[in-house]
């Protein structure tokens, strides 16, 4: 049984046409450049930050599938929050994904994202990330190790392939929804203040 290249290539030059297929030829084509090319934003939100380098450099590998780091925000397809995520942090996370340009994808590492994880009864960190931003695909572990993290990533892959990851899609036709939930942690005033040095207090929240 052919798996891997083999099948995508049998599969691209089959009739993608068919009755059978959701994709059209031209979608097809342009979701496997994508799955193939993915750009993530070279940002540590939180401890699983430390995950990163490994995943990303010669023992893991993660360039060998397709995946690699991001300087900005408008080259990356990829923003990964990685761990626990206070209010502080959550307004430049905002500030961050509304200037990746679409479609972009959240990876949310960790139980923190997801329940709060240990800091679930903390006076200053969110306890579900699904309620502020779209989350595409979570990696459980405290911390989840590269290979965990290699493994979220090709089942984002995968759903990126098959035309079913549009997270993006879903924070814009319910922007409502999250603005209303961003603003109740932080205040009408969602986006980080630039007015005042950010080491103060007043200024950096």
């Amino acid at each position: 049984m052919e798996t891997g290249f083999l099948q995508e290539q049998r599969t691209l030059e089959g009739d993608l046409n068919s009755e059978n297929s959701h994709q059209n030829s031209v979608d097809f084509l342009m979701n496997w450049f994508r799955k193939r090319s993915i750009f993530v934003l070279a940002y540590g939100t939180g401890c699983g930050a430390i995950e990163m380098p490994p995943t990303f450099t010669s023992r893991y590998d993660a360039e060998r599938l397709g995946i690699r780091g991001a300087a900005t925000p408008r080259q990356a397809d990829v923003i990964i929050v990685s761990g626990y995520c206070s209010y502080k942090t959550l307004r430049r996370i905002i500030r961050t994904y509304e200037q990746m340009s679409n479609p972009k994808y959240l990876l949310a590492l960790g139980s923190c994202t997801i329940n709060g994880g240990m800091y679930w009864d903390s006076y200053n960190t969110i306890k579900k990330l699904e309620d502020y931003l779209p989350v595409d695909m979570y990696v459980n572990g405290c911390m989840p190790r590269p290979e965990a993290i290699l493994e979220g990533f090709i089942q984002l892959q995968q759903e990126i392939g098959e035309g079913k990851a549009s997270s993006w899609e879903k924070y814009e036709e319910n922007y409502e929804f999250y603005r209303k939930n961003q603003e109740a942690v932080l205040g009408k005033k969602v986006a980080p203040s630039y007015e005042a040095d950010w080491y103060l207090y007043d200024g950096g929240l």
